[in-house]
């Protein structure tokens, strides 16, 4: 996963958020309502985007974790091949130096 991807993914779910809130609250705010019922809107929809920006964030951590869990298994392989080439070119030195 690039940085410009993962930065592009959260432009985007803020943008989508962002959006949501901004059309509940015109929303709300353009239909005839007391005061009463009003604020009671807002505190509802206050909660339901809350729990969507929980589970918009929930996933976003799940997929970061899965990115860095890859990236770690890739490090891993990777430092194993260089461990095995390293060890392989020291036997070669150190039978060089034997036959010398």
């Amino acid at each position: 996963m690039s940085d410009n991807s993962s930065s592009s993914g959260f432009a985007f779910m803020a943008g989508v958020v962002i959006g949501a809130a901004v059309g509940a609250v015109a929303g709300l705010l353009f239909a005839p309502a007391t005061g009463e019922e009003m604020r009671g809107r807002l505190v509802d929809k206050s909660k339901d985007l809350a729990d969507e920006l929980q589970d918009k964030f929930d996933d976003l951590k799940e997929t970061v974790t899965e990115a860095l869990e890859d990236v770690k298994g890739a490090a891993q392989t990777k430092l194993e091949e260089v461990k095995e080439t390293a060890k392989t070119k020291l036997e070669e030195v150190k039978g060089e130096k034997a036959d010398s």
